[in-house]
Protein backbone atom coordinates (compact mmCIF):
# COMPACT_ATOMS: atom_id res chain seq x y z
CA UNK A 1 0.00 0.00 0.00
CA UNK A 2 0.89 3.13 -0.46
CA UNK A 3 1.57 5.85 2.03
CA UNK A 4 -1.77 7.75 1.13
CA UNK A 5 -3.50 4.48 1.72
CA UNK A 6 -1.71 3.46 5.04
CA UNK A 7 -2.51 6.82 6.17
CA UNK A 8 -6.75 6.37 5.23
CA UNK A 9 -6.37 2.95 6.77
CA UNK A 10 -5.33 4.17 10.04
CA UNK A 11 -8.23 6.77 10.02
CA UNK A 12 -10.49 3.98 9.47
CA UNK A 13 -8.51 2.00 12.46
CA UNK A 14 -8.79 5.30 14.82
CA UNK A 15 -12.58 5.15 14.27
CA UNK A 16 -13.29 2.55 16.22
CA UNK A 17 -16.85 1.27 16.24
CA UNK A 18 -18.93 -1.40 14.41
CA UNK A 19 -15.62 -3.65 12.99
CA UNK A 20 -18.31 -5.28 10.08
CA UNK A 21 -19.30 -1.88 9.30
CA UNK A 22 -15.88 -0.42 8.29
CA UNK A 23 -15.19 -3.92 6.90
CA UNK A 24 -17.77 -3.48 4.60
CA UNK A 25 -17.19 -0.04 3.77
CA UNK A 26 -13.48 -1.75 2.32
CA UNK A 27 -15.22 -4.31 0.34
CA UNK A 28 -17.90 -1.95 -1.13
CA UNK A 29 -15.04 0.41 -1.93
CA UNK A 30 -12.23 -1.72 -2.72
CA UNK A 31 -9.64 0.39 -1.01
CA UNK A 32 -9.35 2.41 2.32
CA UNK A 33 -8.42 5.76 0.06
CA UNK A 34 -11.51 5.48 -1.90
CA UNK A 35 -13.89 4.51 1.11
CA UNK A 36 -13.00 7.77 3.24
CA UNK A 37 -13.42 9.87 -0.52
CA UNK A 38 -16.98 8.15 -0.63
CA UNK A 39 -18.16 10.47 2.10
CA UNK A 40 -20.46 10.43 4.93
CA UNK A 41 -23.65 8.71 2.76
CA UNK A 42 -21.49 5.59 1.89
CA UNK A 43 -20.09 5.31 5.31
CA UNK A 44 -23.80 5.26 6.36
CA UNK A 45 -25.23 2.69 3.65
CA UNK A 46 -22.07 0.44 4.82
CA UNK A 47 -23.61 0.39 8.19
CA UNK A 48 -21.60 2.98 9.98
CA UNK A 49 -23.48 4.57 12.56
CA UNK A 50 -23.63 8.56 13.30
CA UNK A 51 -20.78 8.27 15.63
CA UNK A 52 -18.37 6.63 13.36
CA UNK A 53 -18.96 8.87 10.62
CA UNK A 54 -18.15 11.68 12.96
CA UNK A 55 -15.43 10.19 14.07
CA UNK A 56 -13.70 9.37 10.27
CA UNK A 57 -14.57 12.89 9.53
CA UNK A 58 -12.28 13.81 12.77
CA UNK A 59 -9.38 11.68 12.06
CA UNK A 60 -8.91 13.91 9.08
CA UNK A 61 -6.31 15.50 11.59
CA UNK A 62 -3.08 12.95 12.20
CA UNK A 63 -3.77 12.19 15.78
CA UNK A 64 -0.21 11.24 18.03
CA UNK A 65 -1.28 7.47 17.48
CA UNK A 66 -1.09 7.76 13.77
CA UNK A 67 1.57 9.73 14.28
CA UNK A 68 3.28 6.59 15.86
CA UNK A 69 2.29 4.06 14.16
CA UNK A 70 3.60 5.52 10.56
CA UNK A 71 6.68 5.68 12.33
CA UNK A 72 6.61 2.19 13.54
CA UNK A 73 5.65 1.55 9.61
CA UNK A 74 8.51 3.28 8.05
CA UNK A 75 10.78 0.35 10.15
CA UNK A 76 12.15 -2.44 7.67
CA UNK A 77 10.30 -5.44 8.91
CA UNK A 78 7.15 -3.86 9.56
CA UNK A 79 3.40 -4.36 7.03
CA UNK A 80 0.29 -3.21 7.85
CA UNK A 81 -2.77 -5.70 6.27
CA UNK A 82 -6.47 -4.34 5.96
CA UNK A 83 -9.16 -6.36 4.93
CA UNK A 84 -9.18 -5.28 1.84
CA UNK A 85 -5.79 -6.58 1.50
CA UNK A 86 -5.73 -9.94 -0.93
CA UNK A 87 -2.26 -10.57 1.39
CA UNK A 88 -4.97 -10.37 4.30
CA UNK A 89 -4.83 -14.32 5.70
CA UNK A 90 -7.24 -16.55 4.38
CA UNK A 91 -8.21 -18.73 7.66
CA UNK A 92 -8.65 -15.89 9.55
CA UNK A 93 -11.51 -14.55 7.22
CA UNK A 94 -13.31 -17.16 8.62
CA UNK A 95 -13.95 -16.57 11.47
CA UNK A 96 -16.13 -14.17 13.98
CA UNK A 97 -16.03 -10.78 13.80
CA UNK A 98 -12.57 -10.92 12.24
CA UNK A 99 -9.99 -8.19 12.33
CA UNK A 100 -10.27 -4.71 10.49
CA UNK A 101 -6.94 -4.82 10.09
CA UNK A 102 -3.32 -6.77 11.36
CA UNK A 103 0.07 -4.61 12.14
CA UNK A 104 2.67 -6.90 11.57
CA UNK A 105 6.35 -7.35 12.72
CA UNK A 106 8.11 -9.90 10.50
CA UNK A 107 7.05 -12.02 7.39
CA UNK A 108 3.19 -11.38 6.68
CA UNK A 109 3.55 -14.88 4.11
CA UNK A 110 4.09 -16.48 7.03
CA UNK A 111 0.32 -15.71 8.41
CA UNK A 112 -0.32 -18.27 5.21
CA UNK A 113 1.75 -20.79 6.56
CA UNK A 114 -0.49 -23.77 7.58
CA UNK A 115 -0.08 -23.87 11.66
CA UNK A 116 -1.32 -25.47 15.12
CA UNK A 117 -1.79 -23.09 17.86
CA UNK A 118 -0.18 -24.31 20.75
CA UNK A 119 -1.82 -22.49 24.10
CA UNK A 120 -2.26 -23.32 27.54
CA UNK A 121 -1.55 -22.35 31.46
CA UNK A 122 0.56 -19.35 32.28
CA UNK A 123 1.89 -21.24 35.27
CA UNK A 124 1.92 -24.94 33.98
CA UNK A 125 3.45 -27.48 35.29
CA UNK A 126 7.37 -28.96 34.95
CA UNK A 127 5.38 -31.52 32.70
CA UNK A 128 3.16 -29.69 30.68
CA UNK A 129 5.83 -27.12 30.16
CA UNK A 130 7.82 -30.02 28.74
CA UNK A 131 4.81 -31.29 27.10
CA UNK A 132 4.21 -27.91 25.29
CA UNK A 133 8.05 -28.10 24.38
CA UNK A 134 8.13 -31.62 22.72
CA UNK A 135 4.49 -31.19 20.57
CA UNK A 136 5.75 -27.62 19.41
CA UNK A 137 9.60 -28.92 18.28
CA UNK A 138 8.14 -32.07 16.96
CA UNK A 139 4.91 -30.47 14.58
CA UNK A 140 7.96 -27.64 13.64
CA UNK A 141 9.96 -30.14 12.27
CA UNK A 142 7.55 -31.30 9.84
CA UNK A 143 7.20 -28.33 8.41
CA UNK A 144 3.86 -26.81 10.09
CA UNK A 145 3.90 -23.50 11.75
CA UNK A 146 3.44 -22.82 15.68
CA UNK A 147 1.05 -19.77 16.31
CA UNK A 148 0.30 -18.81 20.44
CA UNK A 149 0.14 -15.69 22.38
CA UNK A 150 3.61 -14.71 23.63
CA UNK A 151 1.92 -15.42 27.33
CA UNK A 152 4.41 -17.02 30.01
CA UNK A 153 4.24 -20.50 30.29
CA UNK A 154 2.75 -22.69 27.73
CA UNK A 155 2.99 -20.11 25.11
CA UNK A 156 6.52 -19.28 25.80
CA UNK A 157 7.75 -22.87 25.69
CA UNK A 158 5.70 -23.69 22.31
CA UNK A 159 7.60 -20.43 20.49
CA UNK A 160 10.59 -21.63 21.96
CA UNK A 161 11.08 -24.87 20.87
CA UNK A 162 9.84 -24.26 17.44
CA UNK A 163 12.70 -22.02 17.26
CA UNK A 164 15.03 -24.19 18.50
CA UNK A 165 14.32 -26.23 15.47
CA UNK A 166 14.45 -23.21 13.10
CA UNK A 167 10.66 -23.84 12.75
CA UNK A 168 8.04 -21.18 11.68
CA UNK A 169 6.20 -19.51 14.98
CA UNK A 170 3.52 -16.88 14.71
CA UNK A 171 3.22 -14.45 17.85
CA UNK A 172 -0.25 -13.20 18.95
CA UNK A 173 -0.31 -9.95 20.88
CA UNK A 174 -3.39 -8.78 23.18
CA UNK A 175 -1.65 -5.71 23.28
CA UNK A 176 -0.27 -2.68 20.56
CA UNK A 177 2.47 -4.51 17.90
CA UNK A 178 5.15 -2.64 19.45
CA UNK A 179 4.63 -3.82 23.04
CA UNK A 180 6.02 -7.38 24.26
CA UNK A 181 4.18 -8.74 26.99
CA UNK A 182 4.85 -9.93 29.18
CA UNK A 183 7.59 -7.47 29.40
CA UNK A 184 10.41 -10.74 30.36
CA UNK A 185 9.44 -11.66 26.86
CA UNK A 186 10.81 -8.86 25.34
CA UNK A 187 13.55 -11.00 23.76
CA UNK A 188 11.38 -13.37 22.75
CA UNK A 189 9.40 -11.36 20.57
CA UNK A 190 12.87 -9.77 19.18
CA UNK A 191 13.61 -13.42 18.22
CA UNK A 192 10.46 -13.83 16.66
CA UNK A 193 10.09 -11.05 14.52
CA UNK A 194 13.23 -11.65 13.14
CA UNK A 195 12.38 -15.32 11.96
CA UNK A 196 8.66 -15.34 12.05
CA UNK A 197 6.11 -12.95 12.69
CA UNK A 198 4.23 -11.35 15.70
CA UNK A 199 0.67 -10.11 15.20
CA UNK A 200 -1.54 -7.46 16.79
CA UNK A 201 -4.81 -5.86 15.59
CA UNK A 202 -3.85 -2.81 17.88
CA UNK A 203 -1.90 -0.12 16.58
CA UNK A 204 1.47 0.63 18.16
CA UNK A 205 1.51 2.40 21.82
CA UNK A 206 -1.75 0.59 22.42
CA UNK A 207 -1.42 -0.77 26.19
CA UNK A 208 -2.64 -3.87 27.12
CA UNK A 209 -6.27 -4.14 28.65
CA UNK A 210 -7.92 -7.31 30.30
CA UNK A 211 -10.32 -7.57 27.20
CA UNK A 212 -7.94 -7.68 24.66
CA UNK A 213 -7.30 -11.28 25.38
CA UNK A 214 -10.39 -12.80 24.70
CA UNK A 215 -10.34 -10.43 21.36
CA UNK A 216 -6.72 -12.14 20.82
CA UNK A 217 -7.81 -15.49 21.20
CA UNK A 218 -10.14 -15.15 18.07
CA UNK A 219 -6.92 -14.40 15.95
CA UNK A 220 -4.87 -16.85 17.16
CA UNK A 221 -7.91 -20.01 16.55
CA UNK A 222 -7.65 -17.80 12.96
CA UNK A 223 -4.85 -18.68 11.95
CA UNK A 224 -4.41 -21.80 12.82
CA UNK A 225 -5.12 -25.45 11.60
CA UNK A 226 -6.13 -26.16 14.78
CA UNK A 227 -5.87 -26.04 18.72
CA UNK A 228 -3.74 -27.70 20.91
CA UNK A 229 -4.49 -27.04 24.47
CA UNK A 230 -1.48 -29.06 26.71
CA UNK A 231 -2.27 -27.88 30.22
CA UNK A 232 -4.94 -25.56 31.21
CA UNK A 233 -7.35 -24.91 34.17
CA UNK A 234 -11.18 -24.89 34.08
CA UNK A 235 -10.84 -21.29 34.02
CA UNK A 236 -9.12 -20.34 31.59
CA UNK A 237 -8.27 -18.03 28.32
CA UNK A 238 -6.50 -21.20 26.27
CA UNK A 239 -10.07 -22.79 26.90
CA UNK A 240 -11.63 -19.70 25.06
CA UNK A 241 -9.14 -20.04 21.93
CA UNK A 242 -10.65 -23.85 21.97
CA UNK A 243 -14.27 -22.86 21.86
CA UNK A 244 -13.31 -19.78 19.00
CA UNK A 245 -11.41 -22.54 17.14
CA UNK A 246 -14.59 -25.02 17.14
CA UNK A 247 -16.34 -22.44 16.01
CA UNK A 248 -14.39 -21.50 13.49
CA UNK A 249 -14.41 -25.28 12.00
CA UNK A 250 -10.84 -25.72 13.45
CA UNK A 251 -10.09 -28.73 15.23
CA UNK A 252 -9.57 -28.86 18.37
CA UNK A 253 -7.21 -31.28 20.60
CA UNK A 254 -6.22 -31.28 24.29
CA UNK A 255 -3.14 -33.32 26.15
CA UNK A 256 -4.54 -35.62 29.01
CA UNK A 257 -2.81 -35.11 32.35
CA UNK A 258 -3.14 -36.46 36.10
CA UNK A 259 -6.72 -36.16 38.02
CA UNK A 260 -4.61 -34.40 41.01
CA UNK A 261 -3.46 -31.34 38.75
CA UNK A 262 -5.74 -28.79 38.35
CA UNK A 263 -4.13 -27.37 35.56
CA UNK A 264 -5.36 -30.53 33.51
CA UNK A 265 -9.01 -29.96 33.88
CA UNK A 266 -10.02 -27.97 31.29
CA UNK A 267 -8.22 -30.55 29.48
CA UNK A 268 -10.27 -33.22 30.69
CA UNK A 269 -13.00 -31.07 30.43
CA UNK A 270 -12.25 -30.19 26.60
CA UNK A 271 -12.08 -34.38 25.78
CA UNK A 272 -15.33 -34.29 27.78
CA UNK A 273 -16.85 -32.06 25.20
CA UNK A 274 -15.06 -33.77 21.92
CA UNK A 275 -12.09 -32.91 21.67
CA UNK A 276 -9.08 -35.30 20.35
CA UNK A 277 -7.19 -36.69 22.99
CA UNK A 278 -3.71 -37.15 22.03
CA UNK A 279 -0.24 -38.36 22.72
CA UNK A 280 1.69 -37.69 20.28
CA UNK A 281 2.50 -34.71 18.00
CA UNK A 282 1.61 -37.30 14.45
CA UNK A 283 -2.17 -37.65 15.69
CA UNK A 284 -2.16 -33.70 15.23
CA UNK A 285 -0.45 -33.32 11.88
CA UNK A 286 -2.35 -36.07 10.34
CA UNK A 287 -5.91 -34.57 11.89
CA UNK A 288 -5.05 -30.66 10.13
CA UNK A 289 -4.23 -32.09 6.53
CA UNK A 290 -7.19 -31.79 5.00
CA UNK A 291 -7.47 -28.25 6.58
CA UNK A 292 -4.40 -27.66 5.33
CA UNK A 293 -5.07 -28.48 1.30
CA UNK A 294 -7.95 -26.25 1.53
CA UNK A 295 -5.29 -23.45 2.70
CA UNK A 296 -3.26 -24.55 -0.74
CA UNK A 297 -6.28 -24.24 -2.96
CA UNK A 298 -6.60 -20.53 -0.95
CA UNK A 299 -3.18 -20.45 -1.76
CA UNK A 300 -3.27 -20.89 -5.56
CA UNK A 301 -5.89 -18.09 -5.72
CA UNK A 302 -3.71 -15.90 -3.83
CA UNK A 303 -0.56 -16.55 -6.34
CA UNK A 304 -2.96 -15.34 -9.35
CA UNK A 305 -3.79 -12.05 -7.75
CA UNK A 306 -2.46 -8.84 -7.94
CA UNK A 307 0.48 -8.43 -5.84
CA UNK A 308 -1.07 -4.78 -4.37
CA UNK A 309 -3.50 -4.58 -2.10
CA UNK A 310 -4.94 -1.16 -3.88
CA UNK A 311 -8.18 -1.79 -5.48
CA UNK A 312 -8.21 -5.01 -4.84
CA UNK A 313 -11.44 -7.25 -3.06
CA UNK A 314 -11.54 -9.99 -0.65
CA UNK A 315 -12.16 -13.06 -3.04
CA UNK A 316 -11.01 -11.42 -6.50
CA UNK A 317 -8.39 -13.58 -7.02
CA UNK A 318 -9.38 -15.55 -9.98
CA UNK A 319 -8.82 -19.93 -9.76
CA UNK A 320 -6.65 -20.51 -12.72
CA UNK A 321 -3.79 -22.79 -13.89
CA UNK A 322 -0.59 -20.99 -13.25
CA UNK A 323 2.06 -20.83 -15.97
CA UNK A 324 6.06 -21.58 -15.49
CA UNK A 325 7.67 -18.62 -13.75
CA UNK A 326 11.95 -17.64 -13.69
CA UNK A 327 11.83 -17.27 -10.13
CA UNK A 328 9.99 -20.29 -9.71
CA UNK A 329 12.17 -22.46 -11.95
CA UNK A 330 15.43 -20.70 -10.09
CA UNK A 331 14.14 -22.28 -6.61
CA UNK A 332 13.20 -25.86 -8.87
CA UNK A 333 16.71 -25.64 -9.75
CA UNK A 334 18.32 -24.70 -6.53
CA UNK A 335 16.33 -27.49 -4.57
CA UNK A 336 18.37 -30.77 -4.40
CA UNK A 337 17.99 -34.29 -3.12
CA UNK A 338 19.16 -33.71 0.06
CA UNK A 339 17.57 -31.18 2.32
CA UNK A 340 18.46 -27.80 1.79
CA UNK A 341 18.10 -24.65 4.70
CA UNK A 342 15.73 -21.73 4.06
CA UNK A 343 19.20 -19.50 4.23
CA UNK A 344 20.65 -21.32 1.57
CA UNK A 345 18.09 -21.40 -0.65
CA UNK A 346 17.85 -17.44 -0.19
CA UNK A 347 21.47 -17.48 -1.38
CA UNK A 348 21.24 -19.62 -4.60
CA UNK A 349 17.88 -18.04 -5.93
CA UNK A 350 18.53 -14.43 -4.57
CA UNK A 351 14.80 -14.38 -3.76
CA UNK A 352 13.40 -13.25 -0.16
CA UNK A 353 12.37 -15.81 2.61
CA UNK A 354 8.71 -14.30 1.87
CA UNK A 355 8.94 -15.06 -1.65
CA UNK A 356 9.94 -18.47 -1.11
CA UNK A 357 8.32 -19.51 1.80
CA UNK A 358 4.74 -19.10 -0.77
CA UNK A 359 6.18 -21.14 -3.37
CA UNK A 360 7.70 -23.95 -1.06
CA UNK A 361 4.43 -24.57 0.44
CA UNK A 362 2.69 -24.38 -3.14
CA UNK A 363 5.21 -27.30 -4.01
CA UNK A 364 5.25 -29.12 -0.50
CA UNK A 365 1.39 -29.21 -1.28
CA UNK A 366 1.48 -30.22 -4.49
CA UNK A 367 3.47 -33.25 -3.50
CA UNK A 368 6.92 -31.94 -5.53
CA UNK A 369 8.70 -31.10 -2.04
CA UNK A 370 9.22 -32.92 1.14
CA UNK A 371 10.39 -30.82 4.14
CA UNK A 372 11.53 -32.04 7.29
CA UNK A 373 13.40 -30.39 10.72
CA UNK A 374 13.15 -26.94 8.57
CA UNK A 375 14.94 -28.25 5.38
CA UNK A 376 13.46 -28.92 2.07
CA UNK A 377 14.19 -31.21 -0.70
CA UNK A 378 12.56 -32.74 -3.88
CA UNK A 379 10.51 -35.92 -3.53
CA UNK A 380 12.20 -38.82 -5.01
CA UNK A 381 9.87 -39.38 -7.62
CA UNK A 382 10.48 -35.48 -9.12
CA UNK A 383 14.20 -36.61 -10.99
CA UNK A 384 13.36 -33.81 -13.84
CA UNK A 385 15.99 -30.84 -14.26
CA UNK A 386 12.89 -28.46 -14.84
CA UNK A 387 10.31 -27.22 -13.04
CA UNK A 388 6.59 -29.08 -12.79
CA UNK A 389 3.76 -28.15 -15.05
CA UNK A 390 1.41 -25.32 -13.50
CA UNK A 391 4.44 -23.84 -11.34
CA UNK A 392 3.72 -20.20 -10.41
CA UNK A 393 5.23 -17.29 -8.78
CA UNK A 394 5.17 -17.15 -4.51
CA UNK A 395 5.23 -13.31 -5.05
Amino acid sequence: MTQAHHDALLRLIEAGGSTAARRTLLETHRDPLAALEAGPRAWREAGCDETQARAITGTATPSAQRELARAWLAEPGHHLLGWHDPDYPALLRRVANPPLALFVAGDPGLLWHPAVAIVGSRSPSAGGRDNARDFARAIAATGLGVTSGLAAGIDTAAHEAALSVDGITVAVLGSGIDIAYPRANAGLYARIAGRGAVVSEYPPGTQSQRGFFPARNRIIAGLALGVLVVEAAERSGALITARLASEAGRDVFAVPGSIHNPMARGCHRLIRDGAGLVEAASEVTAAVAPLAAELGDALRQRLAAPSSGAGTAPGDAATSETTDDPDYNRLWQALGHDPTGMDRLVERTGLTTAELSSMLLLMELEGRVAVAHGRYARRRHDTANTAPSGAGRGK
